[in-house]
């Protein structure tokens, strides 16, 4: 069986590897496709797309966007979009702003807290225009910690928040966007605390049917930590409001160890070409494989 990989990041948010980089070791690890979803950026998608094609692998240009719902911040995985639609860069432009927004404030309020680190160190890091995943790509390279999260936890988070740069864009705005743009848009991780965790069964459900209605294609039916019960909560909700299953290992790379490309915790969970196939059958943007071209 050929396998895939739709929940994807590069050193362009917050992965090890490079766009390109991801290609190679996803041919290496007998993948036929994989999507690059890069949080809140698309730096990377046109790399990947290139070193997929040299490769034979198929490609989903893609990003992890921030959205909030009712003041809950969520992750929508979208897949397939065009770029230069004027819809997505309607929201590109707005996203992007405040990703790259008062980043010397948010370098000082890091130091502060005793961390050495000056603007100067962080533009060594910046892939593009220096943003919060420049401080990050720094903070990463002091060793302060093995994995990534805890920067974001002890330090990036609470600046953004002292700062007043917690707000994203609404669902309700975004998701109509990414449609026009030719995506599809898929719930991802709706365990996490960046989703739906706190909620019961029955508010989750509501929530989802919520997001439905503004425009939401789908929800990732596999993700690495899904709980038994959350795999089948996820199928329950995919199957009675006919959703479109996605499925990924939010790979990060040397940034999350333990996840592997392709099939994160276990190989016996690695994710079959049919929800590649399933999502490239919608969208506008799509690299098939070689041997399906």
């Amino acid at each position: 069986m050929n396998y895939v990989d739709l929940h994807v990041h590069s050193l362009v948010s917050d992965g090890s590897m490079r766009p390109e980089e991801i290609a190679v070791h996803a041919a290496e690890r007998g993948l036929s496709a994989f999507a690059l979803t890069d949080h809140d950026n698309i730096a990377g998608d046109a790399a990947a797309w290139q070193a997929a094609a040299d490769l034979g692998l198929g490609f989903l240009p893609g990003m992890e966007l921030s959205v909030q719902l009712r003041g809950r911040k969520l992750h929508i995985v979208c897949l397939g979009f065009a770029a230069d639609n004027p819809s997505f860069q309607a929201i590109y432009r707005r996203v992007r702003a405040g990703k790259e927004a008062k980043i010397p404030e948010i370098i000082a309020y890091i130091a502060a807290k005793g961390i050495p680190i000056h603007k100067e160190d962080v533009e060594a890091y910046a892939y593009g225009p220096l943003d919060r995943y420049a401080i990050m790509r720094y903070l990463v390279s002091l060793h302060l910690y093995d994995h990534a999260q805890p920067l974001w936890d002890n330090y990036l988070d609470p600046a953004v928040k002292a700062l007043g740069l917690s707000s994203a864009i609404e669902a309700e705005e975004a998701l109509p966007l990414i449609h026009a743009a030719g995506g599809v848009t898929s719930l991802a991780h709706f365990h996490k605390r960046i989703g739906l965790k706190g909620l019961t069964r029955a508010e989750q459900e509501q929530a989802v049917r919520d997001l439905q209605g503004l425009g939401l294609d789908g929800m990732e039916a596999r993700y690495p930590n899904y709980s038994e019960e959350d795999r089948a909560f996820a199928a329950y909700l995919i199957g009675k409001y006919h959703l479109l299953p996605t499925a990924g290992t939010d790979y990060h790379g040397a940034n999350r160890p333990e996840i592997e490309l392709g099939s994160g915790l276990a190989a016996e969970n690695a994710i079959p070409y049919d929800i590649f196939g399933g999502v490239a059958a919608r969208v506008r943007r799509v690299l098939l494989p070689a041997c399906d071209a």
